[in-house]
């Protein structure tokens, strides 16, 4: 995989259904996470993402598509999340 720059930083890494669940955790990547806040969260267009991130405008719509339908899965199942947090970070 190429390499991606990831700057969004949250002190949250997993969020919890209300309800008692045993249900396996959906896992949003980081570089998915990093697509979304990038244009979802603040507003970028794919191609600006794209540059901030270094990566093709290709791979931002892969990300933002695969960690929208993520969430959508995590509120329609009830099922917790985790957000995968092991990729090297370079802050801003």
């Amino acid at each position: 995989m190429k390499p991606r720059t990831l700057c969004g930083r949250s002190d949250y890494g997993s969020f919890m259904p209300s309800r008692p669940t045993d249900d396996e955790p959906i896992v949003l990547e980081m570089d998915e996470m990093e697509a979304l806040r990038l244009v979802d969260y603040l507003g970028m267009s794919q191609e600006e993402a794209a540059i901030r991130m270094g990566v093709s405008r290709g791979t931002v719509w892969r990300c933002v598509d695969s960690g929208r339908r993520k969430l959508v899965a995590m509120v329609e199942e009830g099922r917790p999340l985790k957000v995968r947090d092991d990729a090297p970070r370079i802050d801003d």
